[in-house]
Order: structure tokens, then sequence, then C-alpha cells
């Protein structure tokens, strides 16, 4: 499993000598992560990782999913924080029965960056890792917040309903760590949701504002994104299956509420509500400067057992066919020149990035492409994204890199892993005569630098 230095850049050696310069120029520079899902409550409480099971695979559903696929049941991978150390030796032995299995994909890829990296193991994991690996992750150097600064990460942004406290994120913030919230505020805009109402009651009590109304909604919301401000947080981030945003006059939006609020709410009713509140998530996000964050096309938790057995995000959502231009024609007909809209657009489906996303960035101010991410964060996908949109709008017009983790260990890998494709697309545009090479390192170092604290509000 030895590292070769050279990984991921263009295997002739011309090319490769420029992509190894542009990629040297960037290697050690400080981790800026917009967009991420680590907990900032596991973060403050600091625990020590009690075994290689809970740290590399309980919480990485990228891993799960495919180990899942093989045969290996959920059961004995996703365990709880109690489950007794025969368990937690059970799910390493079957990563290690799986691992040839995995070749080729980009989780073994991250696995043997944060196994060699981290633990200088150079081959392939067996069961006897299991106690090697505890007795490291037992020293005070692989807790959580040393980790955040062994591994350089100079901003974090986790993702947080509307009603958190958001106590953790400031207790961070004056250890020294720049952990930031993200207003994310999915959950209600489906009034057909089993715990809408009860989302509601809780979000009056953070807001101070009652919710019973789709006024006091909206009011509710607005506060709290100015208490999410106030905590550093500089972006919202909303996931949708589709990216209809039709605005309801006051009135409408008003009575379906009520009749949500009722039980009588229909999808109909449900599906405008959601367009109408993508729309006014534009609206504020004009009012208040926030980064809007907004990724369509992902069916949710497609398998109904695994659902009712383990709950969300447990890797059974899967990617769909995905479409910008007409569903946000209301919010870029109103805000897209608007000088206080950010809209950073993510996608799963690739087709989307030369057909639509491009086009759209190449236009409108407003609009940055983001990252290719969740499916689609693999070096061939991210070259290919590379290759599909920047013909049309450079660099600039992008996001920067975002992991898009539970895993924290994984983020310094993901990052190493998109400096290295951006650094091999980088010196085919100089080896094509297309960028100067002293200005594809200024490039390489603005992406990892100056573009993601622009698209995201980071300063």
């Amino acid at each position: 499993m030895h590292r070769d230095p050279d990984r991921l850049l263009p295997h002739d050696s011309a090319r490769r000598s420029i992509a190894r310069g542009l990629y040297e120029a960037t290697a050690e520079l400080p981790i800026i992560s917009p967009h991420g899902h680590v907990e900032a409550r596991a973060l403050v409480e600091n625990r020590a990782f009690t075994d290689p099971t809970a740290l590399l695979i309980t919480g990485d559903h990228y891993l799960t999913r495919l180990l899942h696929a093989r045969g290996v049941s959920l059961e004995q991978l996703l365990l709880a924080d109690d489950a007794d150390k025969a368990a937690r030796r059970r799910a390493w032995a079957a990563l290690c029965e799986n691992w040839h299995a995995l070749a080729g994909t980009v989780v073994r890829y991250w696995l043997e960056e944060q196994l060699s990296g981290l633990f200088g193991v150079e081959q392939a994991p067996t069961a006897q890792h299991f106690d090697s690996l505890s007795e490291m992750l037992a020293e005070p150097e692989f807790r959580p917040q040393a980790l955040l600064r062994r591994f350089g990460v100079a901003v974090l942004a986790t993702t947080d309903d509307p009603a958190d406290s958001l106590e953790h994120h400031r207790q961070l913030q004056h250890d020294g760590l720049r952990v930031i919230p993200t207003l994310r505020a999915d959950a209600y805009m489906d009034v057909l949701r089993a715990d809408w109402s009860a989302r509601l009651e809780r979000l009056a009590v953070a807001a101070d504002e009652p919710t019973d109304s789709y006024a006091g909604l909206l009011s509710a919301l607005r506060r709290r994104r100015s208490d999410f401000r106030a905590a550093g947080g500089t972006s919202t981030d909303t996931g949708v299956l589709e990216a209809w945003s039709e605005p309801l006059d006051a009135a409408e939006a008003e009575r379906i509420h009520a009749a949500a609020l009722r039980g009588d709410a229909t999808e109909s009713e449900r599906d405008a509500y959601r367009a109408n509140l993508l729309y006014r998530f534009a609206e504020l996000s004009a009012d208040d400067s926030m980064v809007m964050q907004l990724h369509p096309g992902v069916h949710r938790n497609t398998h109904a057992p695994t659902l009712a057995r383990f709950g969300p995000d447990t890797g059974h959502d899967l990617p769909a066919r995905t479409s910008f231009i007409e569903p946000l024609a209301p919010i870029l007909r109103d805000f897209g020149t608007h000088p206080n809209l950010h809209l950073v657009l993510f996608t799963v489906d690739e087709s989307a990035f030369s057909r639509e996303l491009a086009p759209l960035a190449g236009f409108y101010p407003s609009v940055r492409v983001g990252a290719p991410w969740w499916f689609l964060d693999s070096p061939d996908a991210m070259m290919r994204a590379r290759q599909a949109i920047t013909d049309q709008i450079g660099f600039a017009r992008t996001s920067g890199f975002v992991d898009d983790t539970r895993a924290l260990c994984s983020i310094p890998t993901r990052h190493d892993t998109a400096r290295r494709v951006d650094a091999a697309f980088l010196a085919d545009q100089v080896a094509a005569g297309r960028i100067a090479l002293d200005e594809a390192e200024q490039i390489a170092v603005e992406l990892v630098t100056s573009i993601p604290r622009d698209a995201f509000g980071l300063g």
C-alpha cells in the first residue's frame, strides 16, 4: 500500500513535472472546509475515538454503503456508541475481508491515505491492526480537536438546524478553533413531514417567535439567521429533490400553513409551499447577504427498511437527474443580479455542469458552480467537472473544494485529493499552451485560499 508521492498526477514525465510543482505550491496550505457535517458537539466533547471502527467505519456512509453492497449487514457496521468491543472487531474484520473488493474506488483511496498518513500503516489492514490502532487512538494527539489542529483546518463549517443553540460553536471559537454554523432549514419546507409541527415548536422556542403562522415562521427564520451570523456563520444550505422556486402570495402561503398544522395539507400544497420557501430563502439571502448553498437532485431514503431501522444518512440516498435553469427562473429573475445574493449550486448530475451550471455562472454574478461532491468527489469525476466547465467560466466562478463529510479524518485526505486533481488539470493547461506556468501556480493557490473564502463569505 505504498503511497506514490506523485499519485493522481499525470503519468507522462513532462506534465507530471509541471503538476508536481503546482501541487507542492498548495500541499501545505491551510484547509478551508466551508461545507461539512462533523458535529460541533462532538468536537467540544473531544472524546477519544475508542477504536478504528469508530474512527473510520461507523460514521462514513460512503464506506458502509459499499460494504453493504458486498453483503455485509448494516447491523454489523452502524454500531451504537456503546457497542461492545467484539462487535467492533467484527466490523473491522469485515472491512479487512473486503479490502480487495474496494480496489479502484475512491473510498479505498481515502482509507489508504488515512491509514498511511495518520498511522503509518503501509499495507492492507488486517484484524491485528484493530488493537494497535486502538492503542494509538488513546493518545491525546488523536482526539478530535488535536486532529483538527494537526490537519491545519483554518475554517470548518458544520450543518445545523435553525433551532440549534449554537453553544458548541461559541465554545470552540473561544478555544481558538474557527468552527462556524451553517443554517439548514430543509425540514421546515416539507409540511407533510411527520415531525414538521414539532420542529416548528422547537424553532419557536429558539427564536422566541411564534411559528403557528407562515409569517411567524419567516420571522423566526430571519431571527435565527441573525443568530447564526452572530455565531460566525456565513451561509445557509438547502437540499431539495427539485429546485422549483415559485413564490406564493402571503394569503395562500398562510392558508397552506394552517392546513398543514391541521393535518389537511395535500401533496400539491406541500410542493407549492416548498417552492415558495426556496424563493423566500433567496429573498432572505439578498437581504442579509448570507451565502445560499443549494443542492437539488437527490432521492432521499430510498430503502424503507433501512430508513426504519437506521434512520437517514445511512447510505441509501441516490442521485436524480437535475435541472436548474427553469426551476430557479423566479429567483434569478428577481435576485440574480442583486449585489447581496451569493448562490452556490451543487449537483450530482454530471450532465448539468456544462448544460446548466456553467452557463448560469457565466452570466449571473450571484451564481457559483459548486465543487463535485458526494457521488462525484472522486478524482475522475473532479477532472471531468473541470473539463466540462472551465472553458466557459474559468476558475474564479467556482466554489473551491468542499469535503461534505462526517468522517473527521477524511477531511485532509479529500482536500489533498482535490489539490492533486487541480494540479493535474492545470498542468494539462500549461502543457497545451493555454495558461502560463506562473499564472497556473497562482490559480492553484487561489483555488484553496481566496476562491473558497470569497464564495462562502469567509473573509
